[in-house]
């Protein structure tokens, strides 16, 4: 099929958050992926309702993606790959600054072809964690920018609607339990007002006690707890 055909039949992903806490990083995503059908002219098509948005690199790193899976997945892969080779010659995983310094660079590769081809890259990554016990967190956009966060950070269609609710929550010393219910109630705001943003919620944090995954059962009753 040809370019123009495939351009509007992209798996995207949506709202993408994280925090940086007083005893670690949080990071949550929702689980929607949309696909455009032919362009402006159709409704976006829900194509996904169990989209991985957030994954495990290491015990103390971790990764979101938002934008067009395909290529956010290989680097989510290659992270991976780097990562396992760093551990092998240093004894220890990457930083979350080496982490995003190895993606800017990777994206770097491959901007300047896709940007002559017309297409460019739409991919946006969180990456988050620490770094001797120091959280971490690192926002890079398309164009291989990587800006170091030290509060907050959200991406994706619904991030606005999510950064205003963080905005206003957010406080110095936020422990990663709070994170976490922040992270929830940021995310169901921009499921609100943003239509690519749904389903499920999925939040990880990572302390010294390594990376965590939450039930949903244990999102409930952080939920509950903090009412």
């Amino acid at each position: 099929m040809p370019n123009d055909e495939l351009a509007g039949r992209v798996l995207k992903g949506t709202t993408t958050i994280g925090i940086v806490c007083s005893d670690g990083i949080v990071m949550g995503a929702d689980s929607r992926a949309s696909m455009e059908l032919g362009g402006f002219e159709m409704p976006a098509l829900v194509s996904s309702k169990e989209a991985v948005k957030v994954y495990k690199i290491d015990e103390n790193l971790g990764m979101t993606i938002a934008g067009e899976v395909g290529f956010a997945i290989y680097m989510v892969k290659q992270l991976k790959v780097q990562n396992e080779l760093y551990k092998m010659n240093e004894n220890r995983p990457m930083s979350p600054g080496a982490a995003s310094a190895l993606v800017s660079l990777i994206l770097q590769d491959n901007k300047w072809p896709l940007l002559s081809s017309g297409e460019g890259l739409v991919v946006q990554f969180i990456i988050g964690g620490l770094d001797n016990n120091t959280p971490e967190l690192y926002y890079l956009d398309p164009y291989d920018g990587a800006v170091k966060e030290t509060k907050f950070f959200s991406s994706g269609s619904g991030s606005t609607t999510a950064l205003g609710y963080l905005e206003n929550i957010y406080a110095q010393g936020m422990t990663t339990e709070e994170g976490v219910r922040h992270a929830v109630k940021a995310l169901q705001t921009a499921m609100k007002r943003d239509s690519a943003t749904g389903n499920e919620i999925r939040i990880v944090a990572i302390t010294k006690k390594g990376f965590k995954e939450y039930t949903k059962e244990e999102l409930e009753a952080l939920k509950g707890a903090g009412k």
